[in-house]
């Protein structure tokens, strides 16, 4: 099986047509691109997965693929109804570990007063590869508090503040994407934004304290082919994030009650957040007012459950796929001071590069150094 080129996003609107078609053209006679799309195979969560099969799972199903590793930690529920809820979408999360072959490691979902949850949480972070190239999930269920000074995920015993979590991630080098989706998490998206990850957060601020229930929706969403909004078989993490905004603003808009959740996606470094109401489809559309990098990009890159094509790809391939799509974003940035001729002629060396990627096949020799699923 073939993974389908995609277009990169930057070429979703505003470039000569004629001009794409003849480069992609071009690429396809040469090296033999099939065009042919390939189906997804996703399957709906389960939520009545036992809560239990979430600590140290592992299904290796891609051997090619380096192991990514999903690190679930639940917050202290408060009430029972919340309790229900936050296993829930800590099942929702095992389901699909469990179909991509992730490990997964959770916290929080058994009581136990020493050590705390969040020292368990901080040696086991301390615990994880600093330079693996597949990417570290760190994904939060709970609530979060704010003070006016400092946004903490609540836990059992001592809580967790945004700025010690950044502490805790500063040595990591590898792809990190940290996902709060507690209420008033909005202040951990400036405090652990930087290039390299992707960090999504439930609410724009500290002040929005409410009970957030973005979490359910993007739990259900990482597998729900609805969400594949480009149709390649596989639901990005940007995919996911805007269908649980969506669905979380319409939540507010049929119980007519005033939204008190607005959901944050930073994956350009920028520390400000993109909210979903900025795409059309998977684009964005608006400019920030300082004009930075737009997000999205790169996690429009990301998917916990690939495709079974691109589950045989090796994560050195991803990344230099990955690394030229963003080369071709910052390109298009330079458009109007480059000038279309300069613009086209470099181009045309990136596109041809990744066409010669996905006409290459994989194979253990070439997939380079690789951690096998479950280990670090």
């Amino acid at each position: 099986m073939t993974i389908r080129p995609r277009l990169p996003l930057a070429f979703e609107s505003g470039d000569s047509p004629g001009w794409i078609f003849r480069v992609f053209l071009l690429a396809a006679l040469l090296l033999a691109v099939p065009l042919a799309a390939i189906a997804g195979q996703t399957a709906d969560a389960n939520p009545t997965h036992p809560v239990a099969a979430i600590t140290n799972q592992t299904t290796a199903t891609a051997p090619l693929n380096d192991a990514a590793t999903v690190i679930l930690v639940a917050g202290v529920e408060g009430e029972a109804e919340y309790q229900v809820l936050f296993r829930q979408w800590a099942a929702h999360w095992s389901n699909a570990c469990q179909q991509a072959g992730v490990r997964c490691l959770a916290i929080g979902l058994t009581h136990h007063p020493n050590p705390t949850d969040k020292a368990l949480f901080q040696n086991l972070l301390q615990s994880q590869s600093h330079t693996n190239p597949a990417p570290l999930w760190i994904v939060l269920i709970g609530h979060g508090t704010f003070d006016d000074r400092e946004a903490k995920f609540n836990l059992r015993g001592p809580d967790l503040t945004a700025t010690e979590l950044a502490a805790w991630l500063k040595p990591f080098q590898r792809p990190l994407i940290i996902i709060n989706t507690a209420s008033a998490s909005g202040p951990f998206l400036p405090a652990l934004s930087a290039p390299g990850r992707v960090v999504i957060t439930a609410t724009r601020s500290g002040h929005e304290q409410s009970f957030a229930r973005f979490g359910g929706y993007l739990a259900t969403a990482l597998v729900n082919p609805v969400a594949d909004l480009d149709k390649d078989g596989q639901t990005s993490l940007l995919e996911a994030f805007l269908m649980a905004s969506r669905a979380t603003g319409e939540f507010y808009k049929v119980e007519g009650r005033l939204a008190s959740e607005h959901p944050l996606l930073d994956d350009n470094g920028d520390r400000l957040g993109t909210p979903a109401d900025w795409f059309r489809g998977i684009r964005p559309v608006q400019q920030p007012e300082q004009k930075g990098t737009l997000d999205g990009l790169r996690a429009h890159q990301v998917h916990l459950l690939p495709n079974p094509a691109e589950r045989q790809w090796s994560q050195r391939k991803l990344a230099r796929r990955d690394a030229l799509e963003q080369t071709i974003a910052a390109l298009r940035e330079q458009k109007k001071q480059l000038g279309e001729s300069e613009y086209y002629a470099r181009l045309e060396p990136i596109l041809m590069e990744l066409a010669t990627l996905y006409e290459t096949p994989e194979t253990p020799d070439s997939a380079g150094p690789s951690t096998k699923p479950g280990s670090e």
